[in-house]
């Protein structure tokens, strides 16, 4: 995952996680074609020696494997950013290709280190009584790092 930490102006920051994205989304294609053609051919040769019974498994195998890459592909996009400007903190998420966007006041802000999933830690912004998690694209060790950051920009104690 990849966090960027930003400080354009006195006062003013910006938290960024992504995903790292090593192929592009034809990049992706190309290679599900180049293993779906690999595995076929494999399929294809054994089928035609008596072993026909192989065919309907290579076609499995890919239907497995596109479903994997059409999932990786929704999730490519997924960012999170929480924006410190003036006296307002806006977390704002794209998952999948959903958007959400929370809006707390800087000064009621406070950043809590919960327990998540496993036993990790996990982040939330936490105002009257509403709590909103965030830091799932981050590292547990990220997560400390953003949350110290935050704690220390917001004023938490």
């Amino acid at each position: 995952m990849e966090l960027a930490i930003l400080s354009p102006l006195a006062g003013d920051y910006l938290f960024v996680a992504k995903r790292n994205d090593s192929l592009s989304p034809a990049g992706r294609r190309a290679f599900l074609l180049s293993i779906a053609v690999i595995s076929f051919s494999v399929a294809l040769a054994l089928g035609l020696h008596g072993a026909w019974f192989v065919l309907p498994f290579a076609g499995v195998e890919i239907v497995i494997l596109a479903v994997a890459f059409w999932i990786v592909e929704r999730h490519a996009g997924d960012v999170e950013t929480i924006r410190l400007s003036g006296h307002s903190v806006l977390l704002e998420r794209r998952r999948a290709g959903r958007a959400e966007r929370h809006e707390f006041n800087r000064a009621w802000a406070r950043v809590e280190v919960c327990r998540g999933r496993g036993g990790k830690p996990a982040l939330a912004l936490r105002s009257h009584g509403k709590a909103v998690q965030f830091g799932d694209l981050l590292t547990e060790e990220q997560r400390l790092v953003v949350a110290g950051e935050l704690s220390k920009r917001l004023g938490s104690k």
